[in-house]
């Protein structure tokens, strides 16, 4: 299994939602962050903004689900058809176990390897 967290423009965040549950995959995390990119914040006159408000996502899905999943965020992501700076940044990593609080219940993401 695989953990897919998606910094993207707050803005955005309903549609990528919406994008998500059409495809099948209504379980994600949100929540509000602050930061910066390369573009380094934002400056209007003479404030400089260093940390701009972002929204991550967080959703953990199957490997063979990954390209597909990414690709649902992006295209609902991306601003205009090209995109433009601050649209945001798509991280990915392992998830080794999960355990469901209710039953208790324990899923091993990954089988491990055996040894000869």
């Amino acid at each position: 299994m695989l953990m897919i967290r998606a910094i993207v423009r707050p803005e955005k965040s309903d549609a990528i939602m919406a994008a998500l549950m059409d495809a099948g995959f209504p379980a994600v995390t949100k929540y509000s962050v602050a930061g910066r990119g390369k573009q380094r914040g934002i400056r209007i006159g003479d404030i400089t903004y260093d940390e701009i408000p972002k929204t991550m996502l967080m959703s953990v899905v199957n490997e063979e689900d990954k390209e597909f999943v990414v690709q649902t965020i992006m295209d609902a992501a991306r601003s205009g058809e090209k995109g433009a700076f601050g649209d945001g940044k798509i991280f990915i990593s392992d998830v080794d176990e999960v355990y469901t609080i209710s039953s208790g219940k324990k899923e091993v993401a990954r089988p491990v390897e055996e040894e000869l």
